[in-house]
């Protein structure tokens, strides 16, 4: 796959923007974004938009020409909305990969916002339950946590590993998000803080789970032709990108140990980027909870299966360990609004590559990194691979 660029990117702060609307907010990552690139605003070819629920947390459906408005005339320009759960985000950057690869476009806006710290917690429940089959766990009562610790259980029971060894997972990306002003949280926990928070669903507590947060995020690619007409020298590109799916239910999977969307998705982009899980100095997972970020570095090949439970707990993931993770602070500590967070991945994960994130004094040789983005109890993934420009 020829490089395509990051000419830009922007982002909100994530937490709780109370007060302010959904078209706000991405206004200010859009604005952001594309006042770093460098990019006339007439040239943007494309919007893709990511997601997920609108419709419920702000009553309004076909956001894409609302998002695109302030890009200037909209006439000749494609916009679409994304949704694919919590991976909305990630398949919005895929969208806009595969518009500018194919030729169709040569600049796009990739973004992503959710609004949900303005419903009641029961309500933002019963939303992102809608991520999971609801005939067979929605309906019976099965919640986003509720899923997670199905898997988390299977988990343990095959491989072994403790609640403890996922506190340390907490503890870390909290730790990293400490300096990360976009971030939600910025205060430190420790193992016991982990232990001892409120049970959520066995085994996992309070503070296993990311937050319920606002944000947006975006960014502005170009194709390589398009960066050498216009004298633009972005930092970073966009080598690989890969999608996956996997079955909805959790009933009809054959092994609730492995997310093999993520898998496949993570071999598409390597294939794409031609590089292997050994090469990846750095990665953005979805840590929607603890045993997520587990799942996840074993899926993206990092670790063998069983291998990862113990990763943080050893520091091999921390900011001075073999491969940092989630050194903005993952979902878990910097917040999961939902349609942004593929995006966000990909905002953070420019600057740690560009050397302008807070945090990229610990990766200061890096030159590949990756993003994970999942759907769901990984139903669907966004796997990118990103690589200092040369």
């Amino acid at each position: 796959m020829a490089a395509i660029l990051i000419a830009g990117v922007g982002a909100t702060e994530f937490g709780d923007h109370t007060g302010r609307t959904g078209r706000e907010l991405f206004a200010e990552a859009r604005s952001s974004a594309l006042e770093q690139s460098a990019v006339p605003r007439s040239d943007v070819d494309a919007l893709y938009y990511g997601n997920y629920m609108g419709e419920t947390a702000e009553r309004q459906s076909h956001q894409a020409p609302l998002m695109a408005a302030g890009i200037g005339e909209t006439a000749g320009l494609e916009a679409t909305r994304v949704e694919n759960a919590c991976a909305s985000g990630g398949y919005a950057v895929a969208d806009g990969v595969r518009a500018i690869e194919s030729g169709a476009a040569d600049v796009v806006l990739v973004g992503g916002l959710e609004r949900m710290t303005n419903l009641e917690t029961a309500a933002t429940t019963a939303a992102l339950a809608r991520t999971a089959d609801e005939l067979y766990e929605g309906r019976p009562g099965l919640t986003f946590p509720g899923a997670y610790a199905l898997l988390a259980d299977a988990y343990m029971e095959r491989f072994g590993g403790t609640h403890e060894d996922l506190a340390h997972v907490a503890v870390k990306n909290h730790e990293n998000a400490a300096t990360n002003p976009k971030a939600q949280f910025h205060d430190e926990i420790d193992v016991a803080d982990v232990l001892e928070a409120p049970a959520v669903a066995d085994p996992l507590g309070l503070l296993d789970a990311c937050p319920i947060s606002d944000g947006a995020a975006a960014a502005v690619l170009v194709s390589g032709e398009y960066a050498a007409e216009h004298d633009l020298e972005p930092a970073v590109a966009i080598t690989g990108s890969g999608r996956g799916t996997d079955s909805l239910s959790l009933q009809d999977r054959e092994d609730l140990t492995r997310t093999k969307a993520a898998e496949s998705a993570s071999q598409a982009a390597y294939g794409q980027a031609d590089v292997t899980a050994d090469d990846v100095d750095v990665a953005e997972v979805h840590d929607c909870v603890t045993i997520a970020e587990v799942l996840a570095l074993e899926a993206l090949g990092f670790y063998e299966p069983s291998d990862a439970i113990t990763a943080a707990r050893d520091g091999e993931t921390a900011h001075d360990g073999q491969l940092p993770v989630n050194l903005s602070g993952g979902l878990k500590a910097t917040g999961h609004p939902v349609g942004a967070t593929g995006v966000g991945q990909l905002v953070e994960l420019t600057k740690l590559l560009a050397g302008t994130h807070p945090n990229a004094d610990a990766v200061p040789d890096a030159e590949v990194g990756v993003t994970h983005n999942a759907g769901g109890t990984v139903a669907t993934a966004a796997v990118h691979v990103l690589e200092v420009a040369r």
